[in-house]
C-alpha cells in the first residue's frame, strides 16, 4: 500500500459532561456530551480508510454536576476517566482544571486512565513531566505517529500554591522547539495537543488578548518547525483550520463538536509522507448518546440524580435570576446571597463574587443541591485578603471594564469579555461597599463613588475582604491581589459552604441591597455631594 488516509479525533474541555445533559433537569438530551461525541468517534472509525487517532485534549475531570459529585460524595475524578478508557482513547493531556482539587486528585486520574497522559512541559521536583510521559509513539498501519503534549503554562496563576507546589511550568513554545525537531526525525506524522489557545487571530496575526503566555498556540504555529496537527482547546472556540498546511482544531467545550484532522499520506523513499490535508469539526447534535456507554454509567447517573435532588434549604422572595445582563448591571438576591454566605463564613465586612455562568437561573423557593452546583460552577474555595483602598478601587475599575455604552446608548458588554472566551466570570461584584460606575468616564477612572460604613474610602487605608481563591491569588488579570495579600484561608468547596449556610439557616429570605449602579451619564455632583445624597437616602 503506497498510499493511506490518517485520522485524527480530538475532544477537548469536556469538563465532566458525559450525558447529554447539564443536570438543571433529571431527563434532558441536549446537544452535547462525551457520550454523544462517542457516538461520532465509534463512526469514524468504522467508516474510515486508514487508521484513527483518539485524543482528549484536558479540562476533563471538573465543571459539571457530575465531576462535583465526584468530588464532594466519592473523593476522586477517576470513575470519569473510566468513560474515556472505554471510548479506547489513545491519548491525552491534562487541562488547568485538572488541578483544581490538587496534585494528588490529579494524579488519581491519571493512573486510571489506560492511555499515556501527556505533560512535556509541566515538570516535577526531578525535572520529569508530572503525568510520567511527554509524548508517546503510535505505529498504525505502518504509519509512526507522534504525539507531544502541552498545556498553558498560566496554571500557577490560577490555582493556590499548594496545587503547584514543586512543579516547574514551561512555556508551550520553549518545549515544542526541544521535542518537535527529535520527534520529526523518528516518525511520519508529528501531533501536538496542547491544552491551551490561540492568542493572535490566525490570518493577521494580531493579538486577540494580552499576550501574557496563558496561550500560545499562534506562537506554536509561526515559531515550530515540523508540527503536523495542532489541537488546541481552553478557550471553549470551534475552529477548524488548515494554516500554511497545518490542521487547526478547537472543537468548543462539554463535547459539543469533535474536531477531525483529516492527512493524506503517500509512500515515497523510505518514509510516509503528507500530500494533503483537511480540517473540520463534526456536530453531535443530531446524534444519539452511545447507548453502550450509557447503560454501562446508568448507575452512576441515578446515584447523581438523587445526591442533586437533596433538599438543602427554603427561599422566602423572588432568588431566580431571569436576565444575567440586568443581573451584573443592578444587582440581584442571589448575588447578594452568595456575598452574603462568604462574608458569615469568613467575618469579613466586604464581600465579592461574579455570576458565572450565563446559563445561571439563581435559587428556587424549594433549594437542592441540583440548584447549588448548576449555579456555583467551580470548585471554588475562599481566601481572605488584606488590601487598601487603593487596591479595592482598582479591582472595581478592572471589573466596570466588562461595560461599554453601545451606539444605541444600552449597556453592553466589552466585546474582550466575550471573545476569543467568554470570562462574564471576571466581573465581580460586591457587598459591604457602596460604589458607582459611570460608564461615560474613561476605562480606569469609572468608580465615582466608594463608601464603606458610611464613609468615603481613603486609598491608604487598610481592609479585609473576602474573595473566590481563583480571584485571590489574581485570577482574571487582578494583579492588585495575589498570594503576598492572602492572610487567611477557607479550605471549603463553596458549595459545601452554601449547602452549610443553609443546614444553619433553613429559610433564607431574598434580599437585594443595591449597594451599586452601573450609569450612563453623570449627575455633575461633586463625590462629596453624591456621598452625602446616597447616606441621605440610605436613612
Amino acid at each position: 500500500m503506497d498510499k493511506l488516509t490518517l485520522t485524527i479525533l480530538e475532544t477537548s474541555d469536556v469538563h465532566g459532561y458525559l450525558f447529554p445533559g447539564d443536570g438543571r433537569k433529571r431527563k434532558q438530551n441536549l446537544d452535547f456530551g462525551l457520550f454523544k461525541a462517542a457516538t461520532v468517534i465509534r463512526e469514524e472509525r468504522r467508516k474510515a480508510d486508514g487508521p484513527v487517532l483518539v485524543i482528549d485534549n484536558g479540562d476533563f475531570i471538573q465543571g459539571s454536576p457530575l465531576s462535583s459529585y465526584m468530588e464532594r460524595e466519592l473523593g476522586t475524578g477517576a470513575p470519569l476517566v473510566e468513560a474515556l478508557n472505554k471510548l479506547k482513547v489513545d491519548a491525552g493531556v491534562p487541562g488547568n482544571h485538572e488541578f483544581n482539587h490538587g496534585l494528588f486528585y490529579m494524579m488519581e486520574s491519571v493512573r486510571a486512565a489506560r492511555f499515556p497522559v501527556l505533560a512535556a512541559n509541566i515538570l516535577d521536583e526531578t525535572g520529569e513531566p508530572v503525568t510520567g510521559k511527554a509524548y508517546e509513539i503510535f505505529e498504525k498501519d505502518g504509519v509512526c505517529i507522534a504525539v507531544l503534549g502541552l498545556v498553558t503554562r498560566y496554571i500557577p496563576h490560577w490555582e493556590h500554591p499548594d496545587h503547584c507546589a514543586g512543579l516547574t511550568f514551561r512555556s508551550a513554545v520553549d518545549s515544542a522547539k526541544e521535542y518537535v525537531p527529535m520527534l520529526r526525525e523518528i516518525a511520519d506524522v508529528v501531533v501536538v495537543s496542547y491544552h491551551g489557545g490561540l492568542e493572535c487571530d490566525l490570518e493577521t496575526g494580531e493579538p486577540t488578548e494580552m499576550l501574557t503566555g496563558e496561550n500560545e498556540g499562534f506562537a506554536l504555529l509561526k515559531e515550530v518547525g515540523g508540527i503536523d496537527v495542532l489541537l488546541t482547546g481552553h478557550q471553549h472556540r470551534k475552529i477548524a483550520t488548515v494554516k500554511n498546511g497545518i490542521p487547526v482544531l478547537q472543537p468548543g467545550y462539554r463535547g459539543e463538536t469533535v474536531g477531525k484532522a483529516t492527512l493524506e499520506l503517500v509512500w515515497q523513499g523510505d518514509r510516509w509522507h503528507i500530500t494533503g490535508c483537511m480540517a473540520e469539526l463534526m456536530d453531535v447534535n443530531d446524534k444519539e448518546a452511545d447507548r453502550t456507554l450509557m447503560k454501562q454509567f446508568g448507575a452512576i447517573k441515578d446515584k447523581l440524580e438523587e445526591w442533586l435532588d437533596m433538599p438543602v434549604g427554603a427561599v422566602a422572595g423572588d432568588m431566580s435570576i431571569s436576565d444575567s445582563h440586568d443581573t451584573r448591571i443592578r444587582g440581584h438576591a442571589y448575588v447578594d446571597f452568595i456575598n452574603r454566605v462568604q462574608m458569615h463564613h469568613s467575618g469579613c465586612a466586604i464581600s465579592a463574587t461574579s455570576l458565572f455562568s450565563q446559563e445561571a437561573k439563581g435559587f428556587p423557593p424549594s433549594v437542592t443541591m441540583r440548584d447549588i452546583v448548576t449555579n456555583y460552577l467551580y470548585p471554588n474555595t475562599l481566601a481572605i485578603c488584606r488590601v487598601t483602598g487603593s487596591d479595592l478601587k482598582e479591582a472595581l475599575e478592572l471589573s466596570a471594564t466588562y461595560f461599554e455604552i453601545e451606539p444605541n446608548g444600552e449597556i453592553g458588554i466589552n466585546p474582550e469579555y466575550i471573545y476569543p472566551k467568554p470570562q462574564h466570570y471576571n466581573y465581580d461584584m460586591y457587598a459591604g461597599i457602596e460604589y458607582t460606575i459611570d460608564l461615560t468616564r474613561p476605562p480606569g477612572d469609572r468608580i465615582t463613588v466608594l463608601i464603606h460604613e458610611g464613609r468615603l474610602i481613603k486609598p491608604d487605608e487598610t481592609l479585609e475582604i473576602v474573595l473566590n481563591q481563583y480571584r485571590a491569588v489574581g485570577g482574571g488579570g487582578y494583579c492588585m491581589f495575589g498570594p503576598s495579600k492572602i492572610t487567611r484561608e477557607i479550605r471549603v468547596p463553596m458549595t459545601e459552604l452554601i449547602a452549610g449556610y443553609f443546614k444553619e439557616h433553613p429559610f433564607v429570605t431574598a434580599t437585594h441591597t443595591r449597594n451599586f449602579e452601573v450609569i450612563r451619564s453623570g449627575f455633575g455632583r461633586e463625590e462629596d455631594e453624591v456621598l452625602d445624597l446616597q447616606l441621605e437616602n440610605r436613612a
